[in-house]
Parts: C-alpha cells; sequence; structure tokens
C-alpha cells in the first residue's frame, strides 16, 4: 500500500511521447521531482512525496523509458534538450510558474539546466548524489575495458550498452549488479528489491539509448552554467557513493555557492536509504531560504507533565493494554496529560474511552489497511507486510518527529511503534525527550515457506536491530518486554548471532503480561454471564477476529462448521464479533447466530463464555488464557508471530488448542468445538498487576 496516492494525474504529450505525471497535495510552493536515470521511474523518490505533500504542492512524473511514459525508439529522445523539455512541460501542464527542483543523480543535471537557462521558473535546486561527470572527475569504472571475446562480463564490465542489449538476462543482470553499487550501505535489501523491480520496467535498448545520447543537447553543463545558477541549491551526498564521488557535489557547492549536506554513512541514494535525515535537512533548507513551515516549539500547556502514547494500531490488543497503563501511569502521577497518536480504529476505542487524541493522528498513514491489503485468505506474511510498509512508516515517522519538536514532552511511550525505534537509532541526534520501548516478542522469525531468502531476511533484520540496541545502549530510557523470560521463544536470532533467550534479558525488563482489565476483577463467572444475559444451560460460542479485516475467511469456515457442531450440541449459540472493519452484513443469518460487529465488554463475554473461536493474536488468546475459557486458536499462515512466539507463549501456559486453518475444514472445526467443550484445559494463571508493574517503571522517568 502506499502512503499517499495522488489527487491528480495525467499524461502530457511531447512530440508524440507522452509522459505521465502525479500531483499530490497543494500548499503556496511546489515541489517538482525530476526523474533520474532511465533504469528506475518516480517511485524512487517514496519516501519523500507522501511528507512533503502535507504542506506543498508536490510533482513527480516518470522518466521517458520508463514507469507509466512512452518508451520513443530513437536515440536523440533520450538527450538532455529533451529531459529538460519534459520538465517544463509538465509544469506547464500543472499551471505551475516556479517550482522548487529536485533531482537524482544524473537528473541533477537536469535540474541544474533548469535553474542556469530557466531561472525564472526556479524556486529553489536539491540534488540528491549528484552525477556530473562535465565539471568533476568521475570514478575508475568508467574506463574499465571490455571484456575479451568469449569472457563473461564482470563488475563494471557489464556498464556496457551491448551486453545490455544481447538479452533480458544480461539487461536483469546489469541492473541486479549496478543497483548493488546504488544501494552499498549494510542493511539495504529492501531499497535492491524495489529498484530491481523498477528496473524490470525499462530494458536494454532503451537504456543504451539513454546513456550514449546523455550529452547531446544545445545545453552545456560546464562550469560557466553552474556560475549563472542564481537560486538557493542544496547538495546531498553520500560520502561512501560509489557511483558518483563527493567531489561532484563538492564542486557544484562550489560554482554556486550553494549548501552540501554530507552523509558520512550514506551511498548513492541517501534519500532512500536515510529518508528522515534526508527529508529534515530539505524541509530545513526550505524554510530557512524559502520561509517555508517548519516545527516551532510551543510552549508546554499549564506546566503539566506530558506523554505521547504511540499505540500499534494492528489489533487492538494494544490499545486495551496501553490505556490500563495510562490509567496506572496518571494513577501514580496525578496531572500528567497523555495524548495520543494513534490512528483508526484505536482512534474510536479511545475516543469511547474519553483519551486524548492528538490532532497529528489525522495525518498518519494507515498501517491496518496496509496489512489487510498484504493478507491472503487467513494468510499473511507478518515479516514481509511490515518491509513493505516502509513507505508508510517514513511517513508517519516524520508526523511523530514533527510533534515532537513543535511541542514539549517528558516521556514517549512507545508500543511496537517500529517506525520510531528505528529511525531513532539511525539517527539519535533526532531524540528530542525520553522515550519507553514496550513490546510482547523480539526477533523477527523465517516461515518454513519464505525458504532460504527469508532466512537471509529476517537475520539481516534482526543484526540491524541488534547493532542498533548495542551501538546505542542510551537511547531506549526504558525497553520493556510484556511478559515474562519464559514468554521468549527459545530460537536463534540468525546465523552467528546470538540466542533470543540470551540476548533479550540483558537488554529488557520484564513486566509480567499486561491485559486491560484482569478477569479475576469480574467477579463469580455465574453471575457475570447472568449479568450479560446468559441463559442457564445455554452453551455460549463466540468468535472473533480482531481489528482488521483479515479474519473474514476464518468466520465465514466457523459460520459453516457451526450448524454440524449445534446437531450434536442443541444449545450452543454462537455469536461473531466482526471488529471495525468487516461489515457484519456480509455474513448471512442462520439459527443460533448472533452477529456483532461491536462489544464494548467483549473482554467479559470472553470471560463468560464456554468456548471461543479467535485468530492467533497474543492480546485475545491471553484474556481467554486468564479467564480460563476454552479456545481455539487459528494462527494466520505464515504469520511468525503468531506461529511462532504466540504459540510457544501459550503452549507455556497449557492453553488454546491450536489450529491449522490449511488443515481444517467445517467438520474438523465442529469436532474440535465440541471436543474442547467436554475436555476443557486448565492453564496457569496470569498475573493480574502487569499494568501496574509497567507505569511504575514508567512513572521513574516522569
Amino acid at each position: 500500500m502506499r502512503a499517499k496516492l495522488p489527487h491528480t494525474e495525467g499524461f502530457v504529450d511531447r512530440d508524440g511521447v507522452r509522459i505521465h505525471y502525479e500531483i499530490y497535495g497543494d500548499g503556496e510552493h511546489t515541489m517538482l521531482f525530476l526523474p533520474t536515470w532511465q533504469v528506475v521511474h518516480s517511485r524512487v523518490y517514496k519516501a519523500q512525496i507522501p511528507y512533503f505533500s502535507d504542506r506543498f504542492r508536490v510533482i513527480a512524473y516518470d522518466p521517458r523509458g520508463n514507469g507509466r511514459s512512452d518508451r520513443p525508439a530513437t536515440r536523440e529522445s533520450y538527450n538532455l534538450e529533451a529531459l529538460v523539455g519534459d520538465a517544463l512541460a509538465v509544469l506547464d501542464a500543472a499551471g505551475v510558474e516556479r517550482a522548487i527542483i529536485l533531482g537524482y543523480s544524473t537528473s541533477v543535471s537536469v535540474g541544474s539546466a533548469l535553474a542556469a537557462y530557466h531561472p525564472d521558473r526556479v524556486e529553489a535546486f536539491i540534488g540528491f548524489g549528484a552525477f556530473t561527470p562535465q565539471i568533476a572527475p568521475s570514478f575508475s569504472y568508467q574506463r574499465v575495458p571490455p571484456p575479451h571475446p568469449g569472457e563473461p562480463h564482470e563488475g563494471w564490465q557489464k556498464l556496457n550498452p551491448d551486453y545490455w542489449r544481447a538479452s533480458e538476462a544480461n539487461y536483469a543482470d546489469f541492473c541486479a549488479f549496478f543497483i548493488g553499487e546504488i544501494c552499498n550501505e549494510s542493511h539495504s535489501s529492501k531499497q535492491i528489491e524495489d529498484c530491481i523491480a523498477w528496473a524490470a520496467e525499462g530494458d536494454g535498448d532503451m537504456l543504451g539509448m539513454s546513456l550514449e545520447w546523455r550529452q547531446k543537447s544545445r545545453y552545456l553543463i560546464d562550469e560557466e552554467m553552474f556560475r549563472r545558477i542564481a537560486c538557493p541549491v542544496l547538495l546531498v551526498h553520500g560520502a561512501r557513493d560509489a557511483i558518483a564521488p563527493l567531489a561532484m557535489s563538492e564542486k557544484i557547492a562550489e560554482l554556486t555557492g550553494g549548501d552540501l549536506h554530507v552523509m558520512p554513512q550514506a551511498g548513492h541514494g541517501p534519500h532512500g536509504r536515510f529518508p528522515a535525515e534526508v527529508n529534515t535537512r530539505v524541509r530545513d533548507f526550505l524554510a530557512e531560504k524559502l520561509g517555508t513551515w517548519e516545527p516551532r516549539r510551543r510552549a508546554r500547556p499549564g506546566g503539566a507533565k506530558r506523554a505521547l502514547y504511540l499505540s500499534s494500531p494492528i489489533g487492538l490488543g494494544h490499545a486495551r493494554r496501553d490505556l490500563a497503563i495510562a490509567r496506572e501511569l496518571r494513577r501514580s502521577r496525578p496531572g500528567l496529560q497523555v495524548d495520543w497518536l494513534a490512528q483508526d480504529p484505536v482512534t474510536r476505542f479511545l475516543a469511547i474511552n474519553e483519551e486524548r487524541v492528538h490532532g497529528a493522528s489525522a495525518l498518519l498513514a494507515n498501517e491496518s489497511q496496509h496489512i489487510e491489503e498484504e493478507a491472503g485468505e487467513h494468510d499473511l506474511n507478518a515479516f514481509q507486510a511490515l518491509r513493505n510498509m516502509d513507505e508508510i512508516l517514513i511517513r508517519n515517522f516524520m508526523v511523530f518527529q514533527e510533534v515532537i519538536e513543535s511541542e514539549t514532552f517528558d516521556l514517549v511511550i512507545a508500543d511496537e511503534a517500529w517506525d520510531v525505534d528505528h529511525f531513532w537509532h539511525e539517527h539519535p541526534n533526532f531524540k528530542k525527550t525520553q522515550m519507553a520501548w514496550l513490546t510482547d516478542f523480539v526477533g523477527w522469525a523465517p516461515m518454513p515457506d519464505g525458504g532460504a531468502r527469508e532466512a537471509m531476511l529476517t537475520t539481516d533484520y534482526n543484526a540491524e536491530m541488534i547493532g542498533h540496541v548495542e551501538g546505542c545502549p542510551a537511547l531506549r530510557d526504558r525497553a520493556i518486554f510484556v511478559g515474562n523470560p519464559r514468554d521468549i521463544a527459545p530460537l536463534s536470532f540468525g546465523r552467528d548471532l546470538p540466542d533470543m533467550r540470551d540476548w533479550t534479558p540483558k537488554h529488557f525488563e520484564f513486566s509480567g503480561y499486561v491485559m486491560g482489565q484482569h478477569p479475576e476483577t469480574f467477579g463469580p463467572r455465574d453471575e457475570l454471564r447472568e449479568k450479560l444475559g446468559y441463559r442457564s444451560g445455554e452453551k455460549v460460542c463466540i468468535v472473533t477476529v480482531g481489528g482488521s479485516g483479515v479474519g473474514l475467511p476464518l468466520i465465514r469456515r466457523i459460520l459453516a462448521a457451526f450448524p454440524i457442531a449445534r446437531r450434536r450440541m442443541p444449545d450452543l449459540t454462537m455469536t461473531v464479533v466482526t471488529g471495525p472493519r468487516i461489515d457484519p452484513a456480509a455474513i448471512a443469518a442462520q439459527p443460533g447466530l448472533t452477529v456483532k460487529a461491536f462489544v464494548p465488554d467483549l473482554d467479559r463475554h470472553l470471560a463468560a463464555c464456554d468456548l471461543a473461536l479467535v485468530q492467533g493474536g497474543l492480546t485475545t488468546c491471553m484474556e481467554l488464557t486468564a479467564a480460563g475459557t476454552p479456545f481455539l486458536y487459528f494462527p494466520l499462515q505464515n504469520h511468525f508471530e503468531q506461529n511462532i512466539h504466540v504459540a510457544h507463549r501459550l503452549e507455556g501456559y497449557g492453553a488454546g488448542r491450536r489450529m491449522i486453518y490449511g488443515e481444517s475444514d467445517p467438520d474438523d472445526i465442529a469436532a474440535a468445538m465440541v471436543a474442547e467443550l467436554a475436555s476443557p484445559r486448565g492453564p496457569s494463571p496470569v498475573e493480574s498487576d502487569g499494568a501496574a508493574r509497567v507505569a511504575a517503571m514508567l512513572a521513574e522517568l516522569l
């Protein structure tokens, strides 16, 4: 799922070549993102466009030769004059007189030509990883001789149009090599995957023409041209750039009197690998030079202590436990103001409980919707879904960071706010206040269907996390594992990495499990059933699948099993709780069935019912465990957390009957329902003071 979609898109015709463009947002100033070399298209700016379009009008377009733009078949169609003309035509089509121009790599030449030869159209110019060999020395790879006839192309010998044109396999081989050189920083697998996918939308013949005709144009790229640029200029360059030497950006900054921002850890795509730093630097540069928006610290309201609570929207269980923690924290710190930065459906839950939802919550891209789009039929590769959420995570982090820079908070409480933890570890200087990190699992784990590649990727992600924590141990002012040491899965983080059970206790404190309200506070079960309106002798089954729409296939299969089970147990009734993102009208009526979208006291019903059928989410399963209620749980296929971390925890408590969705037809489910009702388990007790224990840890920071 994309973090933001354009409100306008179209094509502009350039002498029979159609150029596809998109427009996002609105604002006094316009930003035009120039496409770089045709090996990729406009999605290369996916970490910038959603953020800047909140306050700017943002235009992006695909280059001729890739994306949704045409692929002209003549060499001269790819010269610099044509590329500059495309930019001007897109501005004209959008009705824009002047724009902030942003270019990357080869399109720094395009942007520079615009600024020098069309100064009335350019308000400011920003370049990432400038590639301009006309004014500064290039790397030695440009002089690598081709292989001898019959010998394979190795390394930079693949930078050869004849090689690309020979076959699709050769073109793909070059792209994989070249993109690996672009994204040469550690832990860059997602950036590499993206760029390779975008490169596959082009071809070797087109790319060869674009390279051969790059410099043939009436626009002369030389030192004199750069000296003519009068608008504000910012160059951002990675010190580890293996494509364009830093000397290129240094020379442009010298000739234009522009600003140079060097990123020691970055390669040739700093805006892709380290978007938080790049976005912030661009924002601040434009604020300084053009007077555009920037965060400005506001006074603390009334002098009260303030906490900003970040609650994960993926499953409402986080919200219930976080609300319990917040209430306990306010008891121990009277007067504490808690603001919530959250998304739907968490915001609906918070509104019902009269909590303060921060206004910036409306700017967050919805992670729950992304999860639904990633899911199949009761199938969600949670690890890959998180990797594919990178565009959403950087957008949401930038929203959070602006809140932190604009307002004074004494504590950030981050319940699995992966974006904040990641980007603050990447850039510790971004941290403006204390942070407490909460999670109920530690360690990404591969699923069998993912094969060797997923094992490699999860190991890499775990290595990055371990490096973050060990390299900056003070960044998390409190790291709290919601559970006990026995709940940690007995697994390794991956090849050459430590075991989870050895590493986690060294870097986390343990709170015991936390739930919204412990079932022991509900009173005797018989009295609770009577209050909830259950009939004597009635066998009550509740089906609930959480806050996303992923659970609809499971609901339908359970409903097919219900009449089979009811024939064996005539007193059996079933209540299906669809949650906020499944329409109850999508479920057909049948005898003994009640369908509800929302049950405000669902935890009480789960404690009072005779049997529950649920997904493998931790919160609901642990509420049932604490209540001693028999339940069947169906972990989502390929969901590592539900199949590994949650299942391990439930096994330790002796709770629940695990069901494999792909192996459970309606007859199997009905038989398991009857069996579980006939022989209920006696799970181990679950502590009731988890929320108070977390609150006590947090209170020490206030």
